[in-house]
């Protein structure tokens, strides 16, 4: 019997996303869309893609909680809002998870851009999921169901609970990098440069490391739609 799957959305002014983010689950047995207060289409837009919608105080974090405890399927699936799933990410997810120890994991990623660039950084991000077991958000995160609830769910904090939450899960398992791909929009890079980014989200861990809380760096750590 095929695994279910739900497909959890965080989204807060995503109008112009959100509807290919929830196309491309529909697959899925659930797609929940779990808004942060939007004051644009968002809602709208998942609503008439074919999501269900709840609402939720703005926080990734508590909003992918939120579409956590209402999911229902086996396997629960994170997907930002401005990622969306390549065409055979549903069936590699179900294949892999036959397998009893497989517990959670991510995508390969394929950047909106077609920049050489990009395609090494998409490289050095698979490799931080197969050398250090280490999966961010936008990489497509799944874990089963049972064991998200058994790990706590994501840490309420405002920034770096998909690395919490995977070293949490790297305990019991190492993470799975399954071929995906999930594409995701380029729009970080491109406003601070794959160089600048990428030397941004560095300093970010070195700063956790370092003993900063998600809340301090989350002061310097500019949202998408501000």
């Amino acid at each position: 019997m095929k695994a279910t799957i739900s497909v959890i959305l965080p989204a807060l002014n995503e109008a112009a996303h959100i509807a290919r983010a929830v196309q491309s689950c529909a697959g899925a047995e659930e797609i929940i869309v779990v808004d942060g207060g939007s004051t644009d289409a968002t809602v709208a837009n998942a609503e008439t893609a074919g999501a269900q919608v709840i609402a939720c105080e703005t926080g990734r974090a508590r909003q992918q909680n939120a579409g956590a405890m209402l999911a229902t399927s086996e396997v629960l699936l994170f997907l930002h809002a401005d990622n969306w799933l390549g065409p055979n990410c549903l069936t590699q997810l179900r294949d892999a998870v036959r397998e009893e120890r497989v517990l959670g994991g991510a995508f390969r990623q394929r950047i909106d851009n077609e920049r050489r660039r990009y395609r090494w950084l998409e490289f050095g991000n698979a490799l931080r999921v197969a050398w250090r077991g280490s999966a961010y958000g936008d990489q497509g995160l799944w874990v089963r169901r049972a064991v998200f609830h058994e790990l706590g769910g994501f840490d309420d904090v405002p920034l770096l609970e998909d690395l919490l939450l995977m070293r949490r899960l790297r305990r019991r398992a190492w993470p799975l990098l399954l071929d995906g791909p999930v594409h995701l929009s380029s729009r970080r890079w491109e406003r601070h440069g794959v160089l600048g980014q990428t030397l941004r989200n560095w300093s970010i861990l070195a700063r956790h490391a370092c003993g900063a809380t998600p809340a301090q760096l989350a002061a310097s750590y500019r949202r998408h739609d501000r």
